[in-house]
């Protein structure tokens, strides 16, 4: 097995001022080294993983890392920075930088060096050695382990601290036990640096706190004893908690990596409030908990958290179990008008009237069953914001308070706000203080129950009547957009759309169009048209960029062009990440443009949409296909325009600081700007 660092990796001046160029400088030097094959393809690697969150850490450590098909063995290169540089940490710049390389195959002996090394970085006396070492062969050893002065071995995972334990025990006092799960993105460095600093903080409070980390190469489940006896759980994840339900019955603190990592012991204290209040959080049954397939698996986790970023989790979390009912039935629809025309909507139940031989009857069965499924969406919907809000006891509420809007006239905007009071109200029933004999049937009767009988008062009552006058307002003025109007909003879609390509922005806006099709108009399928032609543009613009102008693209990119055309017209918007990671700068506002440009036409030119999903291949159910497929084609002329005229100058422009050079690439661009 090849070191994991060498001197040659370690570079004990380094001189760059951007993260970017921090990167570059340090890949460099695995590039020397024979450990890495593509220094492109890397960097964008690289970049795609600083995107999913931001690599700084408290106490001046930045830890850039990634899996990579361009890595051929696990690899770690260390710079140090007099002056600092910026990784996004709360506290300030970074002066010591570890570059992570692993391969996309990296094998556990390798992976348990660099989850050792990140347990290390949690020593104040190991990056204290770090900042002082003045020979980098010296370093290279310090950060192999291999200096007699090293701390003691690192504890076997899933164990607490036997001494302090025993003399705990041996006292008579049992300690307050906790059980955490750490786990982010990669599995490389944040979840073992969680670890590492919840047990710290656990000592330092006379708290047994007992870690199972989920990284790269699985995870050592922790003894069902263990788990029974604890007091708490914390949860420092930046994806879904694996084998959720074993926590069930306990406290819960469900936060983010990071927080783990800079504020252990606020989550221990939060940990011992809840226990002590009572508090027993409810975990969904399924074996990986909420996962929607839309992102909300790779959630903040934060109970923190802004509000604004709350918020648009609990939204997102209804919007993504929606999608698949306006998927099947919207397209269920459009097929039936492709059948049988638009007065197939008015047919006969097909219970009462289906003629085997006739088109007609086909188109109504499946007219008939589309609006089957779409009379689902606004108690999905709002159900589905319950549970990202409350978890399973908030279903019902939600699903009730849901059917209700649709009942009262209102809509989508009332299935929103249904949603989020039967979460908000299941949340505060569950923050009341319960004997221990009710806690079995608190969240399959008595919180269902009340919270049930609180939101159908609020809807019919309180907040239905308001709702459903705001929701006609708004189908009144998506019916009557015209002209300017409606070329404004077009553009405005668009740039969401192609900002960031599948984020927040571009589901705030797919939303919005999707949930006009519950109550379809000519405005809401307009909307629907501008939004898929708008997300089409920045994968084909993208494969068109890589087609016509090759030399300003790496080899990989070339190849990502290749598949971002199949991406596009499937209207896959996140074909374009890659692109965008590697050059934000210059990829991102040319394909906003383009967006744009699409919008407005598709807008003006009338087209009309009721399938939410599809691209090209629901074109024949597309009103004014050809203009729809012109506003498509003119939105990506421009954006390929942008980009390559952007890229074009930058390639033009004097290399700084003579980067090129230094790799012996004769490449002087600069792919990765985080």
């Amino acid at each position: 097995m090849s070191e994991l660092i060498t001197a040659e990796l370690v570079d004990l001046d380094l001189s760059a001022a951007t993260k970017d160029a921090a990167v570059r400088s340090l890949a460099e030097r695995m590039v020397a080294a024979h450990r890495v094959t593509d220094l492109d393809g890397f960097l964008a690697d690289v970049a795609a993983r600083e995107a999913q969150m931001p690599t700084g850490l408290d106490g001046g450590i930045g830890i850039p890392h990634c899996r990579s098909e361009h890595v051929n063995a696990p690899t770690l290169a260390f710079g140090r920075s007099a002056a600092g540089i910026d990784f996004g940490a709360a506290d300030g710049p970074a002066d010591l930088v570890f570059l992570i390389a692993a391969p996309a195959g990296a094998d556990d002996d390798h992976l348990t060096i660099l989850s050792g090394l990140a347990r290390r970085l949690m020593d104040p006396e190991f990056t204290a050695a770090l900042r002082a070492g003045r020979d980098p062969a010296a370093v290279a050893a310090l950060i192999r382990g291999e200096e007699p002065a090293e701390e003691p071995a690192a504890e076997e995972e899933g164990t607490a601290p036997e001494p302090e334990t025993e003399t705990a025990e041996a006292a008579g006092n049992v300690p307050f036990r906790i059980v955490a799960v750490t786990s982010c993105p990669t599995g490389i460095a944040h979840t073992y640096m969680a670890a590492e600093s919840l047990a710290a903080a656990g000592r330092a409070e006379g708290v047994e706190v007992t870690v199972e980390t989920q990284g790269s190469g699985g995870f050592k489940k922790l003894d069902p004893a263990v788990i029974a006896a604890a007091d708490a759980v914390i949860w420092a994840h930046d994806v879904e908690v694996r084998e959720r339900p074993r926590f069930r019955g306990k406290p819960l603190v469900d936060v983010g990596v990071k927080a783990g990592i800079n504020r252990p012991a606020e989550l221990i204290a939060e940990a011992r409030r809840k226990a002590e209040r009572g508090e027993i959080a409810a975990v969904s049954e399924a074996d990986g908990g909420k996962d929607s397939g839309d992102g909300d698996a790779d959630r903040s986790g934060a109970d923190h958290a802004h509000f604004g970023v709350r918020l648009r989790t609990y939204l997102m979390s209804g919007v993504s179990y929606m999608v698949p009912f306006v998927a099947a039935g919207g397209l269920l629809i459009a097929l039936s008008f492709a059948i049988g025309g638009y007065e197939t909507a008015s047919a006969k139940s097909v219970a009462d009237h289906f003629v085997w031989g006739e088109a007609d009857s086909w188109a109504a069965l499946l007219n008939q069953i589309g609006s089957a499924a779409f009379a689902f969406l606004v108690p999905v919907l709002a159900g589905y914001i319950a549970y990202g809000m409350a978890d399973r006891p908030a279903l019902v509420p939600g699903f009730v308070g849901g059917s209700i809007a649709l009942t009262v006239n209102a809509g989508f905007l009332g299935g929103l706000v249904a949603g989020l009071l039967a979460g908000a109200v299941v949340m505060a029933i569950q923050r009341v203080p319960v004997h221990a004999t009710l806690r079995g049937i608190m969240p399959v009767l008595v919180i269902p129950l009340i919270a049930s009988a609180v939101v159908g008062f609020l809807m019919f009552i309180v907040v239905g009547k308001p709702i459903a006058s705001l929701q006609n307002a708004l189908t009144d003025w998506l019916s009557g957009l015209s002209g300017s109007n409606a070329v404004i909003l077009g553009v405005v879609l668009g740039l969401m759309m192609c900002f960031d390509m599948g984020g927040p922005l571009n589901k705030v806006a797919y939303a919005f169009a999707v949930g006009g099709l519950a109550d379809p108009t000519d405005g809401s399928l307009k909307v629907m048209a501008a939004v898929m032609a708008a997300g089409m543009v920045p994968p084909l613009a993208m494969a068109l960029a890589t087609a016509v102008r090759k030399k300003l693209f790496t080899k990989t990119e070339r190849e990502n062009g290749r598949a971002a055309w199949v991406l596009g017209a499937s209207f896959i918007t996140e074909g374009a990440i890659p692109f965008a990671a590697a050059d934000p700068l210059r990829v991102i506002p040319s394909v906003m443009a383009g967006g744009a440009v699409t919008g407005a036409l598709s807008m003006a030119f009338g087209a009309t949409l009721r399938a939410p999903h599809g691209g090209v291949f629901v074109v024949p159910l597309i009103g004014e296909p050809f203009l729809y497929l012109l506003a498509i084609a003119a939105g990506t002329l421009v954006a390929t325009a942008l980009v390559v005229l952007l890229k074009g100058a930058r390639r033009a422009a004097p290399d700084p600081a003579g980067a090129a050079g230094a790799s012996g690439s004769g490449d002087p661009r600069v792919p990765v700007v985080a």
